[in-house]
């Protein structure tokens, strides 16, 4: 069994950060991509970021130049620091992780609020 546990959102203004964590738990001995992604209300998820084993990362061209993703890998844990939130970054935030077997886990999903 494996945990993905998310920290807490929270409601930030506009021009504001947040730093979203999300550590993984139980039987969990590697790790290859950590990913974020988000879903707004009637909207598909989306990635929003990614990092490889090997800290090579990707963002979406929406949240470029304003979110950063960094994992740590002693503690299993991946983050994504917002900065510059805008309205349209409000969404629930959800981590994924890939295992060397290809196994896939998600987390429970956090809410992120931005206000104007």
């Amino acid at each position: 069994q494996v945990q993905l546990v998310e920290s807490v959102g929270g409601l930030v203004q506009a021009g504001g950060s947040l730093r979203l964590s999300c550590a993984a738990s139980g039987k969990i001995f590697s790790i290859n991509a950590m990913n974020w992604y988000r879903q707004a209300p009637g909207k598909q998820r989306e990635l929003v970021a990614a990092i490889t084993s090997a800290d090579s990362t990707v963002y979406a061209d929406s949240v470029k130049g304003r979110f950063t993703i960094s994992r740590d890998n002693a503690k299993n844990t991946v983050y994504l620091q917002m900065n510059s939130l805008k309205p349209e970054d409000t969404a629930v935030y959800y981590c994924r992780v890939r295992t060397p077997d290809g196994y896939l886990y998600w987390g429970q999903g956090t809410q992120v609020t931005v206000s104007s």
